[in-house]
């Protein structure tokens, strides 16, 4: 496991997320010694989705207006059907995770999350992978989309779905050892 001291992530998310994409990154996160901050459109709590159902509520830690890409040195992107979907039709998310690829910092998505990536059009020419309904919508952002449980395209790391977790997290906290990717653009 690497040592992540040092290291700030945050993950972006609200109501809707799938529980399990955010809460084992987290976790993973935390146990390799990186503070983790939930960001998200509004103080309080959001609530997670599991297994076709409403589930537990996570403290939000900062909300969007508060953060800038320049607090952290990662961004997680957990999915859901709600969640991605919600965050890209807000302005401030959308500019916060293009900051991330405009300052070559990592950046992980997985299941619906990379629709966020698409709506801030940095996906063009980049290899991806995503949860297998939304493939048309990547290829057409202009990804090249492959079926393989996590893809990594210069610190640019992307899984299918919840089962891919344990190599998405390997993945993640490899490209956050690495920091920043000078090819890792917008």
């Amino acid at each position: 496991m690497k040592d992540l001291e040092r290291k700030k992530v945050a993950i972006l998310a609200t109501n809707g997320f799938e529980e399990s994409e955010l809460k084992e990154p987290m976790n993973a996160l935390k146990e390799a010694g990186a503070d983790v901050d939930i960001v998200s459109e509004e103080k309080g709590k959001i609530k997670s989705w599991s297994n076709g159902n409403w589930s537990n509520a996570y403290n939000v830690d900062k909300t969007i207006n508060e953060v800038s890409e320049s607090d952290y040195n990662a961004l997680v992107l957990p999915g859901g059907v709600i969640n991605p979907d919600k965050l890209r039709r807000n302005e401030d998310a959308i500019r916060f995770v293009k900051a991330f690829f405009t300052q070559k910092k990592p950046v992980a998505a997985i299941c619906h999350g990379p629709q966020i990536l698409a709506e801030a059009d940095v996906l063009r020419g980049r290899k991806i992978t995503s949860f297998s309904s939304i493939k048309r919508d990547m290829v057409n952002a202009g990804a090249k989309w492959e079926d393989s449980e996590v893809v990594v395209d210069e610190g640019l790391v992307t899984s299918r779905k919840p089962s891919d977790i344990p190599a998405f997290i390997s993945k993640l906290i490899e490209e956050v050892y690495e920091g920043k990717h000078e090819l890792q653009t917008a």
